[in-house]
């Protein structure tokens, strides 16, 4: 589409937009005693506190070129979902490979966290942990309803196996021969 061919743009009439200026008046304001406002001076004025000093990895994103004030220090990366955390954070926040590379590394994290579980010689209580038992307790219908739809897809799924299994050996015939 050109430029030409583009209607012109409407301008939008404050007084129509809900909510529209809801923040001028500075009586309204919730934060006004907290930020000190003069008249042509800045926004806000604050100082910024101290920089915690994180004694283990912090991974930061590339679009940020320090840390904030405060980090959370409680599960730093190890393993191979933290070896796949580094890798995603090579990635910028706006590229799609960064995020599934997040989501893959805490599927990782969780099957590492069983491994460790079985290794230290606890058997992990995976429904409760899955939170079954209250969902058994509180919803009950609908915990119902999960399993009936799960049943019925691993049932189909193992219908239609064995015919796909006999296509691809009937297939495989047809190549050697």
């Amino acid at each position: 589409m050109t430029d030409l061919a583009r209607p012109p743009a409407r301008a939008i009439d404050p007084a129509t937009v809900p909510g529209w200026g809801v923040d001028a008046d500075r009586r309204n304001d919730p934060t006004y005693p907290m930020r000190h406002r003069e008249e042509g001076g800045r926004p806000m004025d604050w100082e910024r506190p101290p920089l915690q000093d994180p004694q283990v990895e912090v991974l930061c994103s590339i679009e940020h070129n320090r840390l904030p004030a405060v980090v959370g220090t409680s599960t730093p990366p190890r393993g191979l979902s933290g070896a796949i955390r580094r890798a995603a954070f090579a990635y910028s926040e706006s590229d799609w490979r960064h995020w599934l590379m997040l989501l893959g590394a805490d599927r990782v994290n969780m099957v590492e966290g069983l491994a460790e579980d079985l290794a230290r010689g606890h058997i992990p209580d995976i429904p409760g942990e899955m939170g079954l038992r209250a969902e058994w307790r509180h919803n009950r219908t609908g915990l119902v309803r999960k399993a009936a739809v799960a049943v019925a897809v691993v049932s189909v799924a193992a219908l239609l196996w064995p015919r796909a299994e006999r296509g691809r050996s009937r297939h495989a015939r047809r190549l050697h021969h």
